[in-house]
């Protein structure tokens, strides 16, 4: 199930939308502190006003902040050629395919965008050689002011004769859903809104589905609960979305036990005659579960069963005939697959098919032959074939890096995925058991610049402050001198668990030929090593992930990839905590800083609708002991006066569901009025936009662009100074 309330954030995804020039820097922001007592702790606030962004003087500081910050970055005279060398390498590949879905009819669906185009398109073809038709054109669906459509998510039926799929505007995420007949290309009428990913999920009918839908807010209703009492419901195509039954969620059945802040979902499979409930508890990962008939749903007969609560560690599972599979933690902190009976579920004694390994299981998937898992170990992910009843196998890959698993049904043996490594872009593959091959697919054309053979990345394991080995990803031309002077961009994230895969944009392609480093730091908080890795960055232990960053940081200076004047700092969403305390713990550290749509202010995150659901990860100021973790991690608390801190690009984004803007706001504040360096505080503000997700191409080159040209000019390369 996908788990839509997440802090995270893509790299390289926001750009801001400017109405006009400001060449002045803007008047600093009026200091109007209220003050806060956690648990006799007097906490000083100096920019709450700012969490009303309906007030105009908000609004009006906002623009002036978004203007300078623009005035300022076209000032940058090697930033049109950056932007020019990006387009170049980005659109040079015909096509970018992600997400693709294969039905029982043969055909194969995906989304695709075309060099030159800005958002992906949905996109079918009659097998994986078939002649493609295009689907779904999100153009139709452009708002009222321009703002740019995106397909958040979609599902097929199972014989792929209809796709519902989710259609949000200007970033927002919150959209509507609409299902599309293939055959005629045409849609069947009815529009869900409400639908943040939604969840959707095909009866074996194929004429209706389980959907997951946001409460509607009442005049006296609280924006806080947005995103709290969800429920899910049946649709048939061609019906009224009014007339849909509920079937899952708080108050609907005396046998399932949901909170308000609890998002639920229902899952079926072909093949099954159960349905799964899925209740997710916030962005925490451990999940809880329950089974029904599936034609009980939405009549009176319907009973739910639990299968297991989130102490049995379960993040995942999949469905075959009247098996699941769990991927679970459980006496397993690099998690381990198990299977009980949906029948009658014993999860206590179920069976491992899967055992713990050196490496993380990550995924488990269902098809018609066997399990298939994906393990990342040592930064190299792989997949393990489990045949049902034998043991397990690893596939033979054509390439070392990071795998994504599209998916796969019980009905069709084998699996599609894509691999990518730093320093190659994704391909396509099909593992055929019969042939116990691996084939390449066409999906993906090759573009002239993804395979660069003057390209190298290496993976060490850096010591932190208490000693504990950090992995650490940089990559670089072949030739670069070891000698300090080299541009680099330290990149971390480190929350949920998440790990940081291998990846490759061609875009980046500009920064390498510049001489720049990029290097990913692996820091506790993340999964790279387990549950264990990341409850180590996590609440209490939070301190670790920065600490860890600095340690990253402290290496690429000794030995010498670059030094502090020429070392930037760089993180978004979540990471944004990551960012914001790296540099307020070691600002002499860096040159520059980028925290994306960041969590800057966590002690306030209660007071917006997605803070609630964070909590799990964070912790709660209703509680001592969450009050001293939420302090610890705050950024803008921890700003401290005539400090000389680096140069700081914050972003934010006015319809980003996930870090409310007021969060880099206040921070893009309070840093403004406290540092002594001299050095520039910007605040990027996207008025057409979001968190990130359903970001435009364009968007994300221009984004690059600012990027790395703000770097490149706080590093002092020659080519990208402004005139005095």
């Amino acid at each position: 199930m996908t788990r839509c309330r997440l802090l995270a954030a893509a790299l390289f995804v926001f750009v801001p939308t400017w109405a006009g020039a400001q060449t002045t820097a803007p008047a600093p922001a009026p200091v109007n502190p209220v003050t806060d007592d956690y648990f006799g702790i007097k906490v000083v606030d100096p920019y709450r006003y700012m969490e009303n962004l309906d007030d105009p003087a908000v609004q009006q500081w906002l623009k002036s902040q978004a203007d300078y910050t623009r005035s300022q970055l076209d000032r940058i005279p090697g930033r049109t050629q950056m932007l020019e060398d990006i387009k170049k390498y980005v659109n040079a590949v015909p096509a970018t395919v992600r997400d693709v879905n294969r039905s029982f009819g043969g055909r194969y669906f995906y989304l695709k965008t075309l060099s030159g185009q800005s958002l992906a398109k949905l996109y079918v073809r009659q097998g994986i050689d078939g002649k493609e038709s295009l689907l779904v054109d999100t153009d139709q669906f452009v708002g009222p002011k321009g703002e740019p459509a995106a397909i958040n998510s979609y599902a097929p039926s199972n014989d792929g004769r209809f796709v519902a799929y989710t259609v949000s505007q200007g970033g927002a995420e919150i959209g509507s859903v609409r299902i599309r007949d293939v055959d005629s290309g045409k849609d069947s009428g009815e529009v869900i809104d409400r639908i943040w990913e939604g969840g959707i999920s095909w009866r074996p009918d194929n004429q209706s589905f389980f959907y997951n839908r946001m409460q509607k807010l009442g005049p006296q209703t609280s924006q806080l609960e947005l995103e709290q009492r969800s429920k899910v419901y049946l649709h048939v195509v061609g019906q009224s979305p009014d007339q849909d039954p509920v079937v899952f969620g708080i108050g609907v059945s005396p046998d399932v036990q949901i909170a308000p802040e609890d998002m639920p979902f229902v899952g079926v499979q072909p093949g099954s005659d159960y349905a799964v409930g899925v209740i997710e508890h916030g962005v925490q990962n451990e999940n809880t579960l329950y089974v029904a008939l599936a034609t009980s749903l939405g009549t009176a007969n319907a009973r739910w069963t639990k299968i297991c609560d989130t102490d049995a560690g379960v993040t995942d599972f999949t469905i075959q005939g009247s098996n699941i599979y769990l991927l679970t933690h459980n006496d397993a902190p690099r998690f381990k697959i198990v299977q009980t009976s949906l029948a009658h579920p014993d999860v206590p004694n179920a069976q491992t098919v899967l055992p713990q390994g050196q490496g993380v299981v990550r995924g488990v998937s269902a098809a018609a032959d066997a399990l298939y898992a994906t393990v990342l170990d040592g930064g190299v992910s792989h997949v393990m074939r489990v045949p049902y009843g034998q043991s397990p196998q690893q596939l033979k890959l054509p390439l070392e890096g990071d795998i994504g698993v599209f998916g796969s049904d019980p009905r069709l043996s084998g699996i599609v995925f894509s691999l990518t490594s730093w320093t190659q872009a994704d391909s396509i593959f099909e593992f055929d058991p019969l042939s116990n091959e691996v084939k390449p697919t066409d999906l993906q054309p090759i573009g002239p610049y993804d395979r660069p053979d003057d390209l190298t990345s290496v993976e060490v394991k850096v010591p932190s402050y208490d000693g504990t080995e950090v992995p650490l990803s940089i990559i670089y031309k072949k030739g670069t001198k070891l000698d300090g002077s080299n541009p680099t961009i330290l990149y971390a994230y480190g929350a949920y668990g998440i790990t940081i895969d291998a990846f490759f944009g061609p875009g980046f392609l500009s920064w390498y030929e510049r001489g720049g480093v990029f290097a990913v730091a692996h820091v506790r908080g993340g999964g790279e090593y387990g549950e264990e890795w990341h409850k180590a960055g996590f609440k209490l232990t939070k301190p670790n992930t920065w600490r860890d960053v600095i340690a990253c940081g402290q290496y690429l200076i000794d030995q010498k990839y670059t030094s502090p004047p020429h070392l930037g700092v760089q993180g978004g969403s979540a990471g944004g905590i990551t960012v914001g305390r790296t540099i307020t713990e070691r600002p002499e550290m860096f040159a520059a800083a980028v925290p994306e749509v960041g969590v800057m202010n966590p002690l306030r995150c209660e007071t917006y609708p997605n803070g609630v659901p964070n909590v799990p990860e964070f912790g709660s100021v209703k509680t001592q002991e969450g009050f001293e973790d939420l302090f610890a991690m705050d950024s803008y608390h921890h700003v401290r006066d005539g400090v000389a801190y680096p140069a700081v690009m914050l972003t934010a984004g006015i319809h980003d569901p996930r870090v409310t803007p007021w969060m880099p706001a206040k921070m893009a504040a309070r840093l403004q009025a406290a540092t002594s360096s001299g050095k520039p505080i910007f605040l990027r503000v996207e008025y057409a936009g979001g968190h990130g997700i359903g970001a435009s191409r364009i968007q994300r080159e221009e984004e690059s662009a600012d990027v790395f040209s703000f770097f490149l000019w706080r590093f002092g390369n020659p080519d990208f100074q402004p005139a005095p």
